[in-house]
């Protein structure tokens, strides 16, 4: 791990891994001082809040490695502590159901990223995988407004232009893609266009590049190279103060997993094959995260640059949503 990587805050927009306490020891064999770690994929309210209280049992028994985030002030905290803060995000707005004011609830839980749609038509808007993108629904622009209102981080990663622009036009605060790639190296529903890149940031919103390796140029022959190129092939159009990392690990998890997230809420038609799943080499693991600050180093990109892109961009962005 290089001195730059030890003495910076690294946050990862977005980890989606079968979570335990081998999860949590890579966390900080990575020197990862936070992740916005997915509790809600296709869940209902029910099945979320489950999800919820099985994080509070694990910020008990794994107090010595994670400790939970509400505020930016908690993740600087959590540096100092030699901890990973875990922001409780979700990839999808069904954990309210019909119910905007299970919103302030799951607020008050600590939850502080809500993607608006996953893959899929919910009661907000549309996912990328619709063949039709209706745009965002009345019923989610009061959605938008209570998250606004709240100080929740609204994500666009799984969510359809048409949903997304309207979104963007319509948040008072920053939004995000906290895990995607651009279409430019590679074509794929859920890869973002130069001109939808641009859109977001020009609107104040934020980009955090994900490895995932389907969606990478080279995808399962990828290595961490090839995921510096796309960040830098991002930071090309939205400025490197407009970036930040967003892997979308899924470690630990197999096909049975794979199928339930590639099916329309989890059982219904199936949206895409991601064949194998296989990390960047070089970014095999979660452990593996310095490896990504040393490409960057040898990169030659400045100390400033990737402390911002690895770290301090999300802290920037997630203090001016949350407003603490």
């Amino acid at each position: 791990m290089s001195e730059l990587h030890e003495r910076s805050i690294v946050i990862d927009g977005l980890i989606i891994s079968n979570f335990g306490r081998d999860v949590f020891e890579d966390m900080r064999k990575a020197g990862l001082t936070a992740a916005n770690c997915t509790c809600c994929i296709w869940e209902g309210f029910e099945a979320t809040m489950r999800n919820v209280v099985r994080w509070k049992q694990w910020f008990r028994e794994h107090g010595d490695l994670i400790t939970q985030v509400y505020t930016t002030k908690d993740i600087v905290e959590a540096k100092k502590l030699g901890k990973t803060g875990i922001i409780l995000g979700w990839q999808n707005i069904s954990g309210i159901e019909d119910q905007i004011g299970y919103l302030e609830l799951f607020k008050e839980l600590g939850v502080g990223i809500i993607q608006m749609a996953y893959n899929t038509q919910n009661l907000v808007g549309t996912g990328c995988y619709e063949s039709k993108d209706g745009g965002l629904s009345d019923f989610g622009r009061d959605v938008v407004a209570e998250m606004n209102r709240l100080g929740i981080m609204c994500d666009l990663s799984h969510v359809g232009p048409e949903t997304s622009r309207d979104v963007i036009l319509t948040s008072k605060k920053p939004v995000t893609y906290s895990h995607c790639l651009p279409a430019g190296l590679k074509t794929h529903p859920r890869n973002k266009s130069d001109e939808q890149l641009k859109f977001i940031v020009d609107r104040g919103g934020f980009v955090g590049v994900t490895m995932f390796p389907p969606f990478l140029k080279r995808g399962p022959q990828a290595t961490v190279d090839d995921y510096v190129e796309a960040i830098e092939y991002v930071i090309n159009i939205c400025g490197e103060q407009s970036v930040g990392i967003g892997t979308d690990f899924t470690q630990g998890y197999g096909k049975p997993f794979f199928d339930w997230i590639t099916h329309d809420k989890g059982y219904g038609r199936r949206l895409t094959d991601f064949g194998d799943v296989i990390n960047p080499e070089g970014m095999r693991t979660i452990g593996d995260w310095p490896n990504l600050t040393a490409a960057m180093e040898r990169r030659h990109w400045s100390a400033k640059r990737i402390e911002g892109v690895i770290g301090a961009n999300w802290l920037s962005v997630l203090r001016e949503v949350w407003g603490a």
